[in-house]
């Protein structure tokens, strides 16, 4: 078991309960029910053992997050690596595919195979994402190597100091440039919207291609947004419409750049994929249906 961080609970605190306290004391546990799990599988223990959730947590008590080794469980899938050096890495993720979670077929378990082993003291026995994905968005992912690399761009991604670009297409007409300023479950959520295409389509009547750039970061932000302006990303099952999903296209919505300073180098990264080839795909071919119906 290696220690990932400490935290040591000061004389002046107000009194609460180890899953409550715990909560966001360490970058990668924000909410409470992340926070349960991480408690409940070891990963946040409480003076050097597990403890239960409802525990009183008192003055001096130490409380540390954990990389707990297990054996190395490998899902055999080539991913591209699109950076990597020895404290972090940079993968294009599937869609389809669950970033982390109790599951054999997870980002998580493509890594080992996929990155080489960081040579540095504080190695993590297997790299960990930094940030999550939809299973249904592809793109861009920050996986931390060490143990310090995963904390430092955990306080990067708190800090707001990482700049995430994405892609959608969405259904309907936007304006050329939108900023949507609406609460997600009584969280402040800002996303800016960037038309860079638009085509006639038979099904939607249009349909338009986005530039995304998120500045908070909530569960499905992108999602909801797009689906409350009354322009629901195309292939979306829960937040769409009639009309939205295509059969064996998924959801048009892609995580396709990333901007940071590197925690280590101090170096700008700004990293950056192409769109995925069924996006250009669909647009053709909405667009050639379109033309072939009104010739």
């Amino acid at each position: 078991m290696k220690v990932l961080s400490q935290h040591i609970v000061p004389a002046s605190f107000q009194p609460k309960r180890f899953s409550e306290y715990a909560k966001g004391i360490f970058p990668k546990f924000k909410t409470n029910q992340g926070t349960k799990k991480a408690i409940k599988r070891g990963e946040i223990i409480l003076n050097n053992q597990k403890a239960e959730t409802g525990r009183w947590i008192k003055s001096d008590d130490i409380i540390q997050w954990v990389e707990i080794e297990r054996p190395i469980i490998s899902f055999e899938l080539d991913l591209e690596v699109v950076f990597e050096d020895d404290h972090l890495a940079v993968v294009n993720k599937p869609a389809g595919l669950v970033t982390s979670g109790n599951q054999f077929k997870t980002l998580t378990n493509c890594l080992p195979q996929n990155l080489n082993p960081s040579t540095l003291p504080d190695a993590l026995q297997r790299p960990q994402p930094a940030h999550r994905l939809d299973s249904q968005t592809s793109g861009l992912v920050l996986v931390g190597k060490t143990s310090n690399a995963l904390i430092e761009l955990g306080k990067t991604f708190e800090r707001r100091e990482i700049s995430k670009t994405y892609h959608a297409i969405v259904q309907g007409k936007t304006d050329a440039e939108m900023t949507i300023n609406q609460v997600i479950e009584n969280q402040n959520a800002i996303t800016h919207l960037q038309l860079l295409k638009r085509i006639s389509s038979l099904k939607n009547e249009f349909v338009s291609l986005l530039k995304v750039k998120p500045e908070t970061g909530r569960t499905h932000q992108i999602r909801i947004h797009l689906s409350k302006t009354g322009n629901p990303i195309v292939g979306d099952k829960l937040y769409g419409k009639e009309g939205n999903v295509f059969k064996h296209k998924g959801l048009f919505l892609a995580a396709t750049g990333l901007k940071f300073n590197h925690p280590f180098s101090k170096k700008e990264m700004e990293i950056k994929i192409d769109l995925p080839a069924k996006f250009e795909a669909f647009l053709k071919r909405e667009e050639r249906r379109w033309l072939k119906y009104n010739s």
